[in-house]
């Protein structure tokens, strides 16, 4: 089983917000998911997203690719958490 780290689309229209989910990569955008690790609010503007790395660091270490959206999220969260330490 191929797992991915993408987001699911919540919301209404013209108002989304999404979630940070570990799916099967064969199942559809908003359908099954294994586990939410995160958020994200495109709408929000400073810090838009919410994401537990070490979540994101254990399903990475099991195989799970990160969507391209999804890993500029976390790199942005990982600098964000660096500059506040």
């Amino acid at each position: 089983m191929a797992v991915s780290i993408r987001l699911r689309r919540e919301g209404t229209t013209n108002s989304p917000y999404y979630k940070i989910v570990v799916a099967d990569s064969r199942s559809p955008r908003d359908g099954k998911f294994i586990e939410i690790i995160g958020n994200y609010d495109p709408k929000k503007a400073e810090h838009n997203s919410n994401v537990d790395l070490t979540r994101v660091d254990y399903w990475v270490s099991r195989g799970a690719q990160p969507s391209e959206t999804v890993a500029s999220i976390i790199r942005r969260t990982r600098r964000a958490e660096k500059a506040a330490v």
